[in-house]
Order: C-alpha cells, then structure tokens, then sequence
C-alpha cells in the first residue's frame, strides 16, 4: 500500500511511495506528529540520480522488518536534495561537524525540536567494512533517545551553537584586490593534477567554476601555464569516459584520477557549468576540439532534457536494468556486431578490448591523441575524425534500444537558469541561430512556469510550480536573463533581470547580518536560516546575487548594487585566497570588481548587417569582464550605457569603455576586436 509520498511530484519521493516505511514528506503533519508523540525524526535525504541511495533503499528500505523498526521508533521523513536544499545544507553542515565526512543518501536523527543528535550517511543491511549495521543504528539512536536523554540534550546543545554561529553578522575580512587573486591562482596551481588534468586525486570532480577562475587570471596576466591548466583540464575530461562519447554530456565526476570511469549519473548543473566553460576556452584558442564537446553537450541537453513545452529536466539515472553504467558501456562483441569492419576502427580509438576496462566491458575514452592513432591506422586525422563520427552515430542508434536509465523529470529553477545561460552563451560565440532560438524559448518558459507575481519558484512537475524559490534560483534566472539580454538585445530581458536582482535583495538581504541567506525572509522557520556561501557542486546564492549585482551595476550606474555586491564578497576575502577551489564562481565575480568591467555599447540596428559583423567581432574573444549594451542611439537614461552614443552616418558604431570613459568609436569589425583585447590586458586593479 502506498504512503504518504505518494502524492508528491518529486520523482525522488515516489520512488519511496511502495515502501514499508511510513514515510511522511518535509512539512507541519510530521513535525507535528514528532512533537504529539515525542519520537525522535529520522530524515532520509537523497536525490533521484543518486546510486547509493537506490542501494540502500532496496537493502534497507524496501526491508519489512528494517521498516517495522522505523515505523515502532521514529517519525520518518524523506526529502529531495535538490527540492529542498535549504533542509539539504543545513543537516549536511551537521553530518559534516559530527562525523567529518558527508555525502547521499544522508541520514540524520533529530529532536522534534528538529536538532540533530546522531548522523551519518549510507548504512549497510548488516555489519560491514567497520561500517555498523542500519538496524543496530536504529535500535542505538531510538534507545539514546529513551533512556539516555542527557546525552542527546548535550549534543542538542552543541549543535544550537554551532547553528546559531552561521547567522552571525558579517564583517569584511580583507579589501578585494589583484594580489587576493594572485594568491587564490597560486593555490589552484598548487593542487594542479599535472598528469592527468584538474584538481587533487580521486575521487576527482570537474570544478568547472574553479577551471573558469583560471582561465580568467590567464587573460588577465597571460600566464602561459594558467591557459594550460584550464585548456588540459577540459580536455582531458573530454576525452575520459566521464564524458559520453556517443551522446554527449558529462556524468557528475570519475570515481579514478584520470577520468576514465565515471559515476555515471548526469546532472544538469554539471553540464551547464562545463559547457559554459567550454564557451569561454574556445573563445580564448579556437580549439575545434572544445568546441564540438559544447554542441554535442548542448545538444544533449536539448535531445535528452528538454521538456516538450519548455525548460530542462534535472538529471539521468547512473543505473538501469539495477546496474550502474550498463546503458553506456559496450564489450567488443557488441561493437563489431553494431560496426562491422569499422569496429577495429572504432575499437583503437575509443580503447575498446576484449578484456574490457570496466567490470569486463568497455567505456569508451580516447586514450590516445587522435594523430597517433591515425598513424596507427595509416590515414589522415581527416579522415579517421569522419570515420569516428560516423561509427559514432551508428553506435548511439543501437544504444537507443538498450533500456534507458531512468530521469528526474522536475525542473529546477536554478540549474535551468545556468543551461539557459550556457545555451544563450554559445549562440552567441558560436553564432548559432538555432541555439538562440532554444536559449530564448525555454527563457520564456522559465519566466512563465517559475515568475509569478514577482516571487521565483523552485520547482515545476505537471504544469505546477511549488515551493519558494531559494536565493540561487532567483540570481540564476536573473543572470539567465541578462546573457538572453546580450544576446538578443531585446529589452525586455534587462528589465527581468533587474526587477529579479531588486527582489533578491528585498527578500534575501538582512540588514542586520549584512549579508544575503539562501531562504526568503518569509520562509517556514527552521532550526537556523542557512546561509552557504561556498561554490560546491553548483554556485552559492551568495556567489550568484553578486555576480548579478555586479553586472547590473556597470549597465545600469548603479553604485548602491556594486557596493553590495563588494561587501558581499569582501566578507570573504580571505576564505576565497585560502581555499580557492570553495569559492570558484565567487572568484570570477572578485575579478570583475577588482579588475572592472570591459564596457561595450553597440549603437544602431540589431539586425544589420554592419550591427552583426560588431557584434561577431565582440563574440568570438573571451573578455570576461565584458558588459553589453545594444540597440538603437537614445538620449534618455534608462540604459546609461547606449545614452548619447551616436551613429554616424547611421553606420552601426561600437564603444569600447571602462567606467564610462570610452575610447573613440568605431565602426569597423577588425578594430573592434584589437580595442577589446587591449582593453582586456590594460584594465588595472586599484
């Protein structure tokens, strides 16, 4: 008989409904019931995609007599991660203080009071690995709780305290400055895998952010070695089996410190961020390779994720048919009954054995650069690229009638703000009208679906929106709305942008703290208001709103945005040096407020010829501090940057400025280009 979870949308959640467990969803009726009854909460927290979390819900929770143990000693709530991150972020700050570790499916015992008092993450059927088994915990914690209530009360304590110290007020902790990015580079370097790319050993996660902040100190200084990092880096995971060869897209991170196998699990967010990051390295090299990773993950994204009426599903299964990474790996057999002759081919470029790499099948990876095998095979890097390509193809076709894994089919809208962002961003690098038609109608959508009556929701699931949006969902969206704004310079999307950054600040800004919290002020009451300013797998609220501010801040002469976006980050100033690859996306916005924006007005007829070539030219260089303006000459104000720029002659003309003082205009494509690259390397830090 199903419970309560069944009239949930969450695809998380239903997956639990069949459960013996007498679950009930985050909300009043359990707190209540906990309360009524003086049982402890146990909270289950997962997402769809997660693998462990299927474990041990088929071990544990599928269990009956696991179940009966639950039911008799606890109230029992399941919660979407990705849902609720606000619930998601709090008891993880808890798992992680108690335990030193965390990650999903998460398991935290509380109070009624919601408190933690005892915590961890998976947990075995039975004793194992020096792991306790889930029913020796269950009858541990439910007995503590009984008999043993100081105990709990003195770790209750201590937990409030540590709560109550993330709603401290803010204070600055240093001044940005180039030497806070200098030294937040250094520590990149540093943990730089120079073997096999990225960051640190395995497990080993993409850290698109921190690759971004990289990448910008490269054009900044031209750093020969930073540009390495950052290029090497993409690549390497481009040519890994973290990225799916056949149908693009790269799973959540590899479980090995070369990329090779992957938890296969697809998410959203990691693809938005890569792809972005894509656009900005093909900007900076022109590299073909980079490039077609970006469209074959783009196109991904519109083939696999899109929803039929607009906006992107959340994430793909890491398993199907109960094995993790069938869908996606092949043995040799397979490979020569799908190719044929082209199987010995295909086999010597994507390192496929009969001994297989994985469990005795294959992921298929490019080990070797594509000229040496060439070599191997005795023809030209033309033509063995065709010849893949079309092997490619006939693979993904046989692929599609393997049993899919399954997919989270929520949209979020945050993590549809950064692909909406990214998609918009390679229409315009890559000129490709297409993807500006795709950018632009899933943006609609997301501002019909999830903006309504100037309040962002999170989530959306047959034709409903539920739950207040968080922080990161509204400066997603608003920064979704300002790349839409650059790409289409229809007006409309600036003025999104700008009432979703005024109703960030009106409804995540406290005063008294001095800083932005992830929840609306008019949130249910939790056992604290979360505040994470850490880039983890996706940008920080914080993070986000800032860059927001301060992009806004430059187009609109907004001194009071700048200000707040500098605070903000000024607070932390020296977490960002000390432990860069925490504060990826926060780094990128320090550098446009140390370094100050590369202004850009366009004046004239967006769809011009002559208006096309200076926007091109703009397009195709990687200015990471670039703020864009465009359209026909004013006078009025409303867009300071456009205001009295004329076009002479009725020619389109192009300003290049920094603090709106602008070099003389132009009109020619060519000298465009060479204005903004000078303009990249002469802006100094104060």
């Amino acid at each position: 008989m199903p419970n309560r979870l069944a009239n949930e949308t969450s695809p998380y959640l239903l997956q639990h409904a069949e459960n013996p467990v007498d679950w009930y969803p985050w909300g009043s009726e359990a707190l209540a019931r906990a309360r009524e009854e003086d049982k402890p909460i146990l909270l289950s927290v997962g997402y769809a995609a997660c693998h462990w979390c299927h474990v041990m819900a088929h071990e544990s929770f599928e269990n009956e007599a696991i179940a009966r143990l639950m039911n008799e000693n606890f109230i029992n709530i399941k919660v979407d991660r990705e849902e609720r991150p606000d619930i998601d972020g709090i008891y993880m700050q808890a798992v992680q203080a108690m335990t030193g570790h965390g990650g999903w499916p998460m398991t935290v015992f509380l109070t009624p009071a919601m408190l933690p008092f005892y915590a961890g993450t998976y947990f075995p059927p039975e004793d194992r690995h020096g792991m306790p088994s889930f029913q020796r915990v269950l009858a541990s914690v439910g007995d503590a709780y009984r008999s043993r209530r100081g105990d709990v009360e003195r770790t209750t304590s201590q937990l409030r305290e540590f709560f109550a110290a993330t709603t401290h007020p803010t204070r600055s902790t240093g001044v940005l400055s180039a030497t806070l990015l200098e030294r937040a580079y250094r520590e990149l370097a540093r943990d730089f895998d120079e073997r096999h790319g990225g960051f640190g050993g395995a497990p080993k996660f993409p850290q698109a952010m921190a690759l971004d902040s990289v990448l910008r100190y490269w054009a900044r200084t031209r750093t020969g070695h930073a540009l390495t990092m950052a290029r090497d880096s993409f690549r390497a995971m481009a040519r890994g089996g973290i990225y799916d060869q056949l149908g693009g897209g790269f799973a959540r991170y590899a479980v090995d410190d070369h990329w090779l196998v992957p938890h296969f699990e697809k998410m959203l967010y990691d693809n938005a961020l890569l792809a972005r990051l894509g656009v900005h390295l093909w900007q900076a090299t022109k590299d073909a390779e980079i490039r077609r990773v970006v469209e074959e993950t783009i196109d991904w994204a519109l083939r696999e994720m899109a929803a039929p009426d607009g906006g992107f599903y959340s994430s793909l299964d890491a398993d199907s048919e109960g094995h993790e990474g069938k869908f996606y790996v092949w043995t040799r057999a397979e490979l020569d009954a799908a190719l044929g002759a082209e199987a010995a081919l295909a086999a010597e470029y994507w390192g496929v054995t009969a001994a297989g790499n994985f469990e005795g099948k294959n992921i298929l990876n490019v080990p070797n650069e594509p000229s040496v095998v060439a070599a191997r095979l005795g023809i030209g890097v033309p033509e063995l690229q065709a010849r893949v390509a079309a092997a490619g193809h006939t693979l993904l076709a046989a692929r599609g009638a393997r049993v899919r894994p399954g997919r989270d089919d929520k949209t979020l809208a945050s993590w549809n703000g950064l692909m909406v962002r990214a998609i918009a961003e390679a229409a315009r690098a890559f000129d490709r009208m297409p993807y500006r038609a795709e950018a632009v109608r899933h943006g609609e959508f997301l501002f019909r679906a999830l903006v309504r009556g100037g309040r962002v929701y999170r989530s959306y699931k047959n034709g409903v929106a539920k739950l207040a949006g968080y922080l990161e969902d509204y400066a997603a969206l608003g920064l979704a709305a300002l790349a839409l704004y650059e790409l289409t310079f229809d007006e409309i999307w600036l003025e999104r942008a700008r009432t979703i950054a005024d109703a960030a600040v009106t409804w995540f800004w406290d005063d008294e703290a001095g800083a932005f919290f992830d929840t609306p002020s008019d949130h249910e009451a939790l056992v604290t208001r979360p505040r994470d300013v850490t880039d983890n797998a996706t940008p920080s609220g914080t993070s986000l709103v800032a860059e927001l501010l301060a992009r806004l801040a430059d187009l609109l002469q907004d001194e009071t945005m700048r200000r707040r976006a500098t605070y903000v980050l000024e607070t932390l100033a020296e977490p960002m040096a000390r432990h860069p690859a925490a504060f990826g996306h926060a780094l990128g916005v320090a550098d446009l407020l140390v370094r100050g924006a590369v202004e850009l007005a366009i004046v004239g007829d967006p769809t011009a010829d002559d208006f096309r070539a200076l926007t091109r030219a703009a397009a195709e260089r990687y200015v990471p501090s670039l703020v864009l303006a465009g359209g026909h000459a004013r006078t009025t104000a409303d867009i300071p940057l456009l205001a009295d720029r004329p076009a002479p002659g009725g020619r389109a003309t192009a300003y290049v400025c920094r603090n709106y003082t602008c070099d003389a205009p132009v009109t020619d494509a060519a000298a465009l280009g060479t204005r903004l690259e000078e303009a990249l390397t002469s802006v100094i830090s104060p």
